[in-house]
């Protein structure tokens, strides 16, 4: 009950100060620098000039936002923008589409809005920047960082105090193994199968990311698929979540719990990996609860793909909203399962611990 209370009071306070967050001072972060891999869900910028359909760089989007439209998929932060504030940065970290000087040695965000972990995912899309690509453009960044600081040894040593953040998974489902009239991989794959292959490229990518100096790593499971508005209309449920989707996810984040703990387990002298549960945030039940009252619609009206029709009005109340467009979050609701990722005493939602205790 304690650590429920501490929990409501913290999201409460945050939900207060959220303008004053985008504009205080902060004193020193808790890590040097941090660096974010994945998909839309934390895509700040990168997608803009690519030729893909997406894209978010156009109202409403960032509507909350203080620039306004940015590239981020949401009406205002995205959930590593709030853990970056958490974490005592004075500044969003940037795009690497945008990165110059000195900024690199705070960290980079290389995350694109369809990647997956497979090359081909989210290419009916256009051209998106793949998990693999991601690691091409950080090995970039690294030698650049070598260069400042004067010799890949001092990098690394350097490096080795950062955080990473991986959140990617959902395009592999949403626009590859739920579309089997573009791609193959269902009628290779069974469930449980390609859950694994997924999983084990991920491993191989993240072992790669250890061979650059990577050490704290905070690793995202996949959020109730089933539940987004997009799954809901398609599957024509009548605002009820498609089970046999979120099965998929079910899957999926034990299969990457476990390989957190294989990975303890195989650096348990100089690296640690935390797993955040996705699916614990209680979506299915959110109607009603901590004020969340539509939880099976999107806040913006929509386009045939299910993002934000450009310069639509959306909802008034979309801090009640859990859903911006048919895929994307509310910044509101990325405040509200952030706290539990970088402050819980729950193992369910943060294994084996959080990301305050990670950087600590």
């Amino acid at each position: 009950m304690a650590c429920e209370i501490k929990t409501w009071f913290v999201m409460t306070i945050l939900f207060l100060s959220a303008n004053y967050l985008q504009h205080c001072v902060y004193g020193k972060s808790q890590v040097p620098c941090l660096f974010i891999f994945g998909d839309s869900l934390s895509d700040s910028g990168n997608n803009n000039n690519l030729p893909t359909s997406a894209k978010s760089n156009y109202k409403p989007y960032g509507i909350d936002f203080p620039t306004g439209p940015t590239g981020r998929f949401t009406n205002g932060r995205t959930s590593i923008d709030i853990i970056t504030q958490l974490l005592g940065f004075k500044k969003f970290i940037p795009p690497f589409a945008n990165t110059s000087g000195s900024d690199i040695l705070k960290g980079v965000n290389y995350a694109s809005g369809g990647a997956g972990i497979r090359i081909e995912t989210s290419m009916t899309m256009g051209s998106v920047i793949s998990l693999g690509l991601q690691l091409t453009n950080h090995r970039v960044i690294v030698s650049q960082i070598a260069t400042k600081l004067g010799s890949l040894d001092k990098a690394q040593q350097y490096l080795n105090k950062c955080l990473y953040y991986v959140n990617i998974g959902s395009n592999d489902y949403i626009n590859n193994y739920f579309l089997p009239q573009f791609y193959p991989t269902r009628l290779i794959y069974s469930p449980k199968q390609y859950a694994e292959a997924l999983v084990e490229e991920l491993s191989s990518n993240l072992l790669s990311l250890h061979d650059t100096g990577a050490r704290k790593y905070v690793l995202v499971g996949l959020g109730l698929l089933g539940c987004t508005p997009n799954a809901i209309f398609t599957h024509g449920t009548n605002g009820s979540c498609v089970d046999e989707e979120n099965i998929h996810a079910f899957i999926f984040n034990a299969k990457l719990k476990s390989l957190v703990d294989n990975l303890n387990y195989k650096f348990s002298a100089d690296s640690k990996f935390i797993f955040i549960n996705s699916t614990s945030h209680g979506l299915q039940n959110a109607d009603g609860i901590s004020g969340f009252g539509v939880s099976n619609a999107p806040c913006c009206p929509s386009r045939l793909t299910g993002g934000c029709s450009p310069n639509e009005r959306p909802c008034y109340n979309r801090s009640e909203y859990v859903f911006w467009d048919e895929f994307h979050p509310t910044e509101a609701w990325n405040l509200f399962t952030t706290i539990r990722s970088y402050n819980s005493c729950n193992l369910v939602s943060t294994y084996p611990m959080d990301i305050k205790h990670l950087v600590d």
